[in-house]
């Protein structure tokens, strides 16, 4: 008889409930068992009855085929002929994936059939490693759990957690964030600091009128760990008020006043504000307050017959104290404090400082609502490096024309944009004359390929695209985009002193190319959430993975792999923010 004889069994496995390996190997042995009872029934019958959506791409029920070859070879004799088996050329993958396995004496050997549109053949390579390590660990001990199994052979695990992640780099991790300025302020106090409009503040302007206010401060009790709201609109003041709070020693929480007032009211009460500093005309938008009240405008004179000297030694205030306290809007739409100290600040401003070589001749635009943490770059990185901060009036983000207009006109070298911003302003017909650009950030958004093309076609500067949770202080990976970027720009490595880890559901890595949800470990790890222990506890964990005793890594609830290259691809949510 000349055909093909061979039916296709479909199989079904449950691997819900957390089996061991031994159950799962008896559920399997009985799965078979049941299917060879109903072999005869041909499987283009089964598809028949199942109705499944049909696709030309792939086959029907099941893209992964087991073949084990049993059959014993015999040769075939024929009189006067010398008989060879013919191999014909097999250049077709039928399915996805095609597992053959044979016995030969002692040894199992066999190989895998893959469909190439799908696989490049370094994929394959590795899958085949996962494949016998698993086979490995269930050998070892079939009473584990098969989820928490590792597939991950040594290299590649070490390569995912420690040769992507060696980013240790020196910082001044004993230092605060004003310490960092007032350095600065010491090597050229005539330099510009701050321009906003007409106005402009030197170094020695903005560091005298830091050092009134945070005098002034620390008379009414502000000190370290105690928290300072800030309500104002973008403009000098709200510089010196930020300094003024961490020279103090205190930790300042922005309360934008272009919020409603029963999210300022929360924001309040939930932090426990005891200042509030703000200016006059912003009076009306302010909640109920019974603390103590600064109009900076107002009480101007007041506080400029404080001493104007630096005190940090009055202030006792340490790199391991509160810099802010930032709300962010969560999946239940409550708002809720991260609390980041003044060394994970410090990490941020000393790794960014250094990627962008940012100096004295930069320009920095601030327009960034500042109870986002974009701001921290905005208004700390400058004045840590030297730089200028040119100031966007307030509302100034959503004016386009201005935007464009400020840029070209104040010869602004560094600017975080948001994708959906930068392709309003790369539309914009006189973007071309911003010449002076010389790195843009984008993040908080997925950044597009088209985007990135048409930033390199109308600018010179480079192009990041950067990622981070306000939990890890600001940003976490970056990569210097090209335009050769595939389908999806990727989100680059992790920054200096930072660790990414792509996990599954048992907290354990994936392997390369495979989805898991991103932990971010480091030195850029918040504290945790203002009066929130449980929450805290919940995405603020050991981190397994680091010699550290203290060492802690953040569950984003972001979705990524890794690829080949070590950078990260952004995948997507795990819920529905």
């Amino acid at each position: 008889l000349i055909g093909f004889f061979v039916n296709t069994l479909a199989l079904r496995l449950d691997l819900s409930g957390s089996p061991s390996v031994s159950e799962l190997l008896e559920q399997t042995k009985a799965q078979s068992l049941a299917a060879q009872r109903h072999q005869d029934i041909p499987f283009e019958r089964v598809v028949d009855l199942l109705h499944p959506v049909r696709s030309l791409a792939h086959s029907p029920l099941f893209q992964v085929m087991f073949s084990w070859q049993n059959a014993v070879e015999s040769s075939l004799e024929l009189p006067g002929l010398e008989v060879l088996p013919l191999q014909p050329p097999h250049k077709v993958a039928q399915f996805d994936l095609t597992l053959f396995l044979r016995e030969e004496e002692e040894t199992i050997v066999g190989g895998i059939e893959y469909a190439t549109s799908r696989f490049e053949p370094a994929t394959i390579e590795r899958y085949l490693g996962y494949f016998r390590t698993l086979l490995e660990a269930m050998v070892a001990d079939d009473t584990q759990a098969v989820h928490r199994l590792s597939m991950i052979p040594g290299p590649e695990r070490y390569q995912l957690l420690y040769e992507w992640n060696d980013t240790k780099t020196e910082f001044p991790a004993d230092k605060c964030v004003h310490q960092l300025f007032e350095e600065r302020a010491a090597q050229r106090p005539e330099a510009v600091a701050v321009v906003f409009e007409d106005q402009e503040l030197t170094y020695e302007d903005l560091n005298l009128r830091a050092n009134q206010l945070g005098n002034y401060l620390v008379k009414l009790g502000v000190g370290p760990e105690v928290r300072v709201g800030v309500c104002m609109e973008r403009s000098l003041e709200m510089v010196v008020g930020l300094l003024g709070v961490l020279k103090a020693g205190g930790a300042y929480v922005p309360l934008d006043p272009v919020y409603p007032v029963d999210r300022l009211t929360y924001m309040v009460q939930d932090a426990k504000i005891e200042v509030l500093l703000t200016q006059s005309k912003l009076q009306k938008r302010l909640p109920d307050y019974a603390g103590r009240l600064i109009e900076l405008d107002v009480d101007g004179e007041l506080i400029a017959s404080e001493s104007g000297s630096s005190f940090v030694s009055v202030s006792k205030v340490t790199a391991e104290n509160l810099a802010y306290v930032i709300y962010t809007s969560g999946s239940t739409g409550k708002p809720k404090g991260v609390t980041v100290e003044h060394r994970q600040v410090c990490n941020q401003l000393f790794w960014a400082g250094a990627a962008l070589s940012l100096g004295w001749a930069d320009r920095v635009l601030l327009k960034a609502s500042f109870s986002f943490d974009p701001s921290i770059l905005e208004i700390f990185l400058p004045l840590a490096r030297g730089a200028q901060i040119i100031i966007a009036k307030p509302e100034g983000e959503r004016d386009v024309d201005y935007l464009v207009r400020l840029v070209i006109e104040k010869a602004v070298t560094y600017v975080d944009l948001v994708p959906a911003l930068l392709e309003q302003m790369l539309e914009h017909p006189t973007i071309k004359q911003w010449t002076s650009l010389r790195v843009m950030s984008s993040g908080a958004e997925i950044l597009k390929p088209e985007l990135v093309s048409a930033f390199y076609q109308s600018l010179s500067g480079e192009l990041w695209n950067t990622y981070g949770p306000t939990e890890a202080t600001v940003q976490s990976t970056f990569t210097a985009c090209t335009t050769e970027e595939g389908q999806n720009v990727p989100i680059g490595r992790p920054i200096a002193n930072t660790q990414i880890y792509i996990l599954d559901a048992c907290t354990q890595p994936v392997p390369q190319g495979v989805t898991g949800e991103l932990y971010i470990g480091g030195a850029g790890v918040a504290r945790g959430y203002l009066n929130r222990p449980e929450l805290t506890a919940e995405k603020f964990l050991n981190d397994p993975f680091t010699d550290d005793p203290n060492g802690r890594m953040y569950r984003t609830g972001d979705l990524g792999r890794w690829l080949a290259d070590g950078n990260i691809e952004f995948v997507g949510r795990n819920d529905n923010q």
